[in-house]
């Protein structure tokens, strides 16, 4: 029974943000969209960069845009992936600042979801 009530409460909110149903919510609604829209951003420039560098040298495995996209989208969402580390010096630069891009978004959510479940729960708290 608990659990059914953290659900629809869950639920509510995760509604609520994305039809900005209150201040909070659209603030929090605007936060994920920019973030969502750099990340894709970034990671089309990337693949791009990614597919210069490293389509040239002998047995790599970025051969067009569509595996150098699968990469930098593995790598953003820092699960790896089958194809090889990158072989270059640029491709490697290339990697460990998409790393650092990406972990600097997970943080940048938890500050996010952080401050909204504690402005949320004070406006609960108000009544």
């Amino acid at each position: 029974m608990y659990m059914g009530r953290v659900m629809g409460t869950a639920l509510r909110e995760v509604r609520a943000v994305a039809q900005a149903s209150s201040a909070t919510h659209a603030r929090l609604r605007d936060r994920l969209v920019a973030i969502a829209v750099a990340t894709v951003g970034v990671d089309l420039v990337c693949a791009v960069v990614a597919l210069l560098l490293e389509r040239g040298p002998a047995h790599s495995q970025v051969t067009g845009f569509g595996t150098a996209l699968f990469w930098t989208s593995t790598q953003l969402l820092t699960v790896s992936s089958s194809v090889q580390n990158p072989l270059t010096t640029g491709g490697r630069i290339l990697d460990v600042g998409m790393e650092a891009y990406a972990v600097t978004v997970v943080a940048t959510l938890a500050g996010a979801l952080g401050a909204f479940l504690i402005k949320r729960g004070e406006e609960l708290d108000r009544g």
